[in-house]
């Protein structure tokens, strides 16, 4: 029954039988006759259709924690004695400065301790990173965190914290970080990105009104339009922008300091199957040795 169950985890991720056979790569008859199999066992329906759509009903929705927590102890008894001995994949989800900066370490560490472990390095902005640990699709991320609540399957752990800087080109003039704000135009961190939500609250709650230069995401490319004369910027201390010589001035904000924090992501369940404990060791370790480090 557990391939049963993964196809019902599957059906209340993605809404339809179709999509879940498309993600699962199974055909929709293939599905339907997965679910038929299950509810018969069950000896109740689990979802109510609406033409192409599926829906979790009551018994659905109370079967669906422990469908995972079925997926999660079959898990664990595929797991060896010894580390050295796993054998398998690990979906590791990170943003683009966690894949340049803190991760390679960590996965070095990793393949040390064990060798047998392949793991799958999957980019993405947070909130992507987020979706795809909520369904599955990857282990566990290491990301901003969230200004919301997680929802109540998952577990977010604090890494380390960055400070946000002012950064502006290496001629201008001035010390005071607000009155270069006001002055200057803004390359803007993206609004919609969780980092860029708390520029845009640092700016609100200090009612400065700023010209918008620019928008993006990637961190890196934001230092080198600043480094370009573009305008200023307020970014986190992270980046391979701080491994070599500074092109910007780098500017700190005082008592007005924000931090990004950094998390790591999982699912509650998954936290105690040893590889995942393993991955989280060499994590804290690395971030101890201030890789990264900036609190």
């Amino acid at each position: 029954m557990i391939r049963e169950i993964k196809t019902f985890l599957a059906i209340a991720r993605c809404g339809s039988f179709a999509a879940a056979g498309n993600q699962i790569g199974l055909t929709q008859s293939a599905v339907s006759a997965q679910i038929r199999n299950l509810e018969d066992a069950l000896g109740m329906r689990l979802f109510d259709r609406t033409g192409r759509s599926a829906h979790l009903n009551a018994a659905g929705l109370r079967a669906l924690p422990l469908a995972e927590q079925m997926l999660e102890i079959f898990a664990l008894m595929g797991q060896p004695e010894s580390l050295s001995e796993y054998r398998g994949e690990l979906r590791i989800g990170a943003i683009a400065t966690v894949q340049t900066g803190l991760l390679p370490p960590v996965l070095l560490r990793l393949r040390r301790e064990a060798p047998g472990v392949a793991p799958k390095l999957v980019p993405g902005v947070s909130l992507n990173l987020l979706s795809q640990v909520d369904a599955g699709d990857i282990d566990l991320a290491v990301m901003i965190r969230p200004p919301f609540a997680l929802p109540k399957e998952l577990h977010a752990e604090l890494i380390q914290k960055e400070p946000f800087v002012l950064i502006a080109p290496l001629a201008t003039q001035g010390e005071d970080p607000f009155q270069l704000l006001a002055n200057h135009p803004l390359v803007r961190y993206d609004r919609s990105s969780f980092g860029g939500r708390q520029v845009s609250q640092f700016l609100r709650k200090h009612r400065l009104e700023v010209r918008s230069g620019l928008e993006l995401d990637e961190l890196d490319a934001i230092v080198k339009m600043v480094e370009s004369g573009l305008g200023v910027a307020l970014v986190p201390l992270a980046g391979l922008w701080l491994e070599r010589e500074p092109t910007v001035r780098i500017l700190p904000l005082g008592s007005a300091t924000f931090h990004r924090e950094l998390v790591l992501v999982s699912r509650h369940g998954a936290r105690q199957l040893p590889l995942h404990q393993l991955f989280r060791h060499c994590l804290w370790a690395e971030s101890n040795n201030g890789l990264g480090r900036n609190d």
